[in-house]
């Protein structure tokens, strides 16, 4: 094995596995083509390096090739070194394990954030929440408030950082102060979407970011399938909070299944075309999630889990929350229900806000308030 650098690369840091990471983004056009035609990504993305150049480069093989030959493992590393970015290969110690189960495992996780970090977290339990990214208010509540009880109790959050319920659920850990790791489709320096370039810091200062694709790559279509297999495999359980019919998050899910994963989802509304995936999956025998608890009774046992909602309890709460909250639980769930049981209307709605913020709330039909935890 050809080591570098071992300050900048750690490791295992190998040419090969470096050149192989850099074809893989040198031939991200072609793979979105591939992709398109519908020829399957997994098979395209365990071909060795030469079959791989000769199945998709077409035209461009023998630029390819010779560029392949030229590749220069040293500038790789000091353009990481230059990005602030630690390539973790398939011969370092510090690579997930979980990941060596896929076929088509990258030969590479670039690494943004601190790497002692990173290597904690898929060192331990890690549970992936996805979903929709045209979330409703319900499921954005519910990813939060399910990551922020899972990152309570230490287990890592693993999800994409897309919008919606990925985003949500990232912010959900973070609010916990627990660890909570985000894949992406492109470079790991460069914030996708762009919007979320501030979660996207805070990621990589409490966190970490990952991709298995080089600095300044740019995120093709193929590369947001790619990036859900690293997600599925990364968790020991997947939770699907809100999904369509066709959500790239059962995509995931059904990656999860094909590892071996438990799969489980929060149940929705019927009637809502985002909750017809996650129904679906429990039709289908996931496990229903109706909180961090269940999570936790998932991987931990039950008498885990009933710890952690002892200790969940009210700690998160003002006093004057905590009761306004079991009040809205015990069916006083109107502002005039709450006023008529002696609050001061102001403090009402004031507390109500505060609730709906918090994740703890949410206003239904009617003026109605219904409890999420």
């Amino acid at each position: 094995m050809n080591v570098l650098d071992e300050s900048e690369a750690g490791p295992g840091a190998c040419r090969g596995c470096l050149r192989r990471a850099w074809l893989i983004a040198r031939l991200g056009g072609h793979i979105e083509r591939a992709w398109l035609a519908r020829r399957p990504l997994p098979a395209v993305l365990a071909l060795p390096d030469d079959e791989l150049v000769a199945a998709l480069a077409g035209t461009q093989r023998e630029r390819v090739e010779n560029e392949y030959e030229r590749f220069d493992a040293d500038a790789a590393l000091r353009f990481c070194r230059a990005t602030s970015v630690i390539p973790v290969c398939s011969c370092d110690g510090r690579y997930p394990q979980r990941l060596r189960e896929l076929p088509d495992a990258p030969a590479v996780l670039h690494v943004y954030g601190d790497v002692a970090r990173f290597e904690r977290m898929v060192a331990g339990e890690c549970v992936a929440v996805v979903g929709a990214r045209r979330a409703t208010p319900y499921g954005l509540a519910q990813a939060r408030r399910l990551a922020r009880g899972i990152a309570t109790a230490g287990i890592s959050v693993v999800s994409g950082m897309a919008l919606g319920v990925d985003s949500a659920a990232h912010a959900g850990a973070l609010d916990a102060g627990g660890p909570t790791l985000a894949v992406l489709a492109g470079g790991p320096e460069r914030p996708y979407p762009p919007s979320k370039r501030q979660l996207h810091a805070d990621l990589a200062a409490r966190g970490a970011v990952v991709s298995e694709l080089p600095p300044g790559a740019r995120a093709h279509r193929w590369g947001f399938p790619a990036r859900n297999r690293v997600i599925a495999a990364l968790g020991r359980l997947t939770v699907v909070v809100e999904a369509g019919e066709r959500s790239g998050s059962l995509i995931t899910a059904a990656l999860a299944l094909d590892l071996g994963r438990e799969v489980a989802a929060v149940p929705g509304l019927v009637t809502s075309p985002l909750a017809a995936g996650t129904n679906a999956l429990i039709a289908d025998g996931a496990r229903l999630v109706r909180g961090p608890e269940d999570v936790l009774e998932a991987l931990l046992g039950a008498e885990a889990a009933e710890a952690a909602r002892r200790e969940s309890g009210h700690e998160d709460l003002p006093a004057d929350l905590w009761e306004l909250l079991q009040r809205v639980g015990a069916g006083q769930d109107t502002v005039g229900a709450l006023v008529a049981g002696g609050s001061g209307l102001d403090a009402v709605l004031a507390g109500l806000s505060q609730l709906e913020l918090r994740g703890r709330i949410r206003r239904t039909a009617g003026g109605r308030y219904a409890r999420l935890s």
